[in-house]
């Protein structure tokens, strides 16, 4: 064997280089965070051929003292921390000293800051490590140039100039996202990319992610303790096929951490279904000395003292957020500077008739009445008989509910109906299917739902495999609130059904609830599958299509779903309603053009 000797000092530098500079995007990383930490308000990024010819950063922050420039260009010198208390304690985003001297081990590294104290600047270059003046008001500029011209395997490894400005454009939104206080600005090849201006958060989420996030996200905000979670979660009917727009920060450092990526995910379970990912901008604050961010030298990966405790913690806030019924979201930049406790689930609000506005009477097809039990559900939010309407009023007036009013309904598949924005178009089926599937969970959580006797017991044909499963499935259905006896060997007799579900479409109902049942263990089918089971049962207990609905209905269901967690999204994540404004509704027919 070889003699055991000590590697040159710039051989251990490409090392330590090969964690720490990955590519362009990774030296940004780490130059956007040192203008941070030194209290920057403003951060400008000038990139090259996507950074690989060219990457300079300048920030207005506290600058480096001329004194200090050789030291901020050595491995493991840092003006962050000093001791193990500090590393314990770290707040900022830098502490391991080894950016800048592992990026000056593979690129052409200048730096040149000015301090508020200093007479000038001073300008030192990694390769002389010579500190001489330099021109410059207020700030630090970092320059860096030829990355990997002193390792050129390296440089083979890097994509095109297109991926590697995209990955550089991740990193720059990422951190803007978590700064919105602070201006950035990107520019690649003498073209402006972004400039995102100081504001709040709701300002720079609509910018970095978009106004279509933004529109369909919901603020969540809470504290328990040292813990405390705000940001914006995107409804279902955003959902992405990819990752891209999920941002997880934990103490303003942009972190990808699998116990925090698990509660996120759980918490859209019942909302989300199939490959379809959330998307979300999520921040968590907590004490520093509860989290470990000395885990990798890139610093995405975080461990928690208390892991259990922040993934309850994130699961149920997100699951809150997300279920908040509608009356509670009507302003979402309200929502997120509001009070910062759990939201609560408001009881359904009680609208006497009077307080409804007259609309004009639109002559609807005459129910028959085997289709009556359909909506006998919502008829109990009109305890006296309805106002007469004689027209729609011409202004709606302030408090008026987010839904608002229904004023006719189309092919007897959707509802429509004017709020404060303009027009709401609600599918009733959906929406329906949301507000049982949502009232099964909250009875079957008090024990078995109150049940309907049917006066005739509803025979239903079956094969013997459903009458078998039946037989099994017993004690399941009774919990469920079903009540069914064998009348042969193909028929069941239906003696009972849950309340809410007293619906023409039972034989349908049962033998999808027979499917499902077949699946599983008797003795784990409630508790393993609890939601897909209600779920099924709220899909064929629903309104169906082509039902006539008369204008109390239609608004009893609009109450309801303002009053209903998840009201946004059916079980099957697809969206419920929808706004047009007014503003849409006037360029559909040009109005003001």
């Amino acid at each position: 064997m070889s003699r055991i000797l000590p590697l040159p000092d710039q051989l251990i530098s490409q090392i330590a280089a090969g964690e720490v500079v990955e590519r362009p995007a990774s030296v940004l990383k780490e130059l956007i965070e040192n203008s941070l930490d030194a209290g920057a308000t403003h951060v400008d990024v000038i990139l090259e051929k996507g950074g690989v010819q060219l990457m300079r950063v300048t920030d207005d922050g506290n600058g480096i003292a001329a004194a200090d420039l050789p030291l901020a260009l050595t491995r493991h010198a840092t003006s962050k921390i000093a001791s193990l208390d500090d590393l314990e304690a770290v707040a900022s985003y830098g502490f391991r000293g080894e950016a800048l001297a592992a990026i000056a081990a593979v690129a052409r590294v200048t730096l040149t800051s000015r301090t508020a104290d200093a007479p000038h600047a001073s300008r030192v270059r990694a390769e002389a490590m010579q500190v001489e003046p330099a021109a410059l008001a207020a700030g630090t500029v970092v320059e860096m140039a030829d990355l990997y011209f002193n390792t050129p395997a390296r440089r083979k490894f890097l994509k095109s100039e297109a991926t590697e400005m995209a990955h550089c454009d991740d990193v720059l939104r990422r951190m803007a996202l978590a700064n919105p206080g602070v201006t950035f600005g990107l520019t690649h090849n003498g073209s402006v990319k972004h400039r995102y201006a100081a504001g709040d958060l709701p300002r720079r989420v609509r910018e970095v992610l978009g106004t279509e996030f933004f529109d369909h996200a919901r603020p969540v905000r809470a504290e328990a303790g040292p813990l405390r979670l705000y940001g914006f979660a995107a409804l279902p009917a955003y959902s992405r096929a990819s990752r891209d727009d999920q941002y997880c920060y934990v103490n303003g450092r942009f972190v990808r951490d699998k116990l925090l990526a698990h509660a996120l995910r759980e918490a859209y379970a019942d909302v989300l279904h199939g490959a379809r990912h959330p998307a979300y901008a999520v921040f968590l604050e907590l004490d520093p000395r509860g989290v470990d961010v000395n885990v990798h030298p890139a610093k995405t990966e975080v461990r928690f003292r208390d892991g259990r405790g922040v993934h309850q913690f994130v699961f149920h806030v997100l699951q809150h957020g997300l279920a908040a019924p509608l009356a509670d979201m009507a302003n979402p930049e309200r929502a997120l500077s509001g009070a910062a406790t759990l939201p609560a689930v408001s009881s359904p609000p009680q609208t006497p008739d009077s307080h409804y506005p007259a609309y004009r009477q639109v002559p609807l097809p005459v129910q028959e009445p085997a289709l009556s039990t359909h909506f006998d559900f919502v008829r109990s939010a009109f305890a006296s008989p309805p106002v007469p309407h004689h027209g729609l009023p011409d202004t709606t007036p302030d408090g008026s509910p987010p839904l608002g009013y229904a004023v006719a309904q189309i092919h007897g598949v959707y509802v429509l109906a004017q709020n404060a924005a303009g027009l709401v178009v609600v599918d009733m089926h959906a929406a329906h299917e949301r507000i049982l599937y949502e009232q099964l969970k909250n009875q079957l959580d008090g024990g078995p739902p109150p049940r309907q006797p049917l006066l005739v017991p509803l025979l239903l044909a079956v094969s013997p495999g459903e009458a078998a499963v039946a037989a099994e499935q017993g004690d399941t259905l009774q919990r469920l609130g079903f009540e069914l006896t064998s009348a042969g060997p193909q028929a069941l007799a239906v003696r009972a059904v849950p309340a809410l579900l007293a619906t023409d479409d039972l034989p349908a109902l049962l033998r999808g609830l027979l499917a499902d049942l077949k699946e599983f263990p008797a003795s784990r089918a409630v508790e393993d599958r609890r939601n897909e089971l209600l779920a099924t049962m709220a899909c064929h207990g629903a309104v169906r299509a082509h039902r006539a609905l008369t204008l109390p209905e239609m608004n009893a269901l609009l109450r309801d779903m303002e009053a209903t967690e998840r009201a946004d999204q059916c079980n099957h994540g697809r969206p419920t309603w929808v706004q047009l404004s007014t503003r849409d509704l006037d360029k559909l027919f040009m109005r003001g053009q």
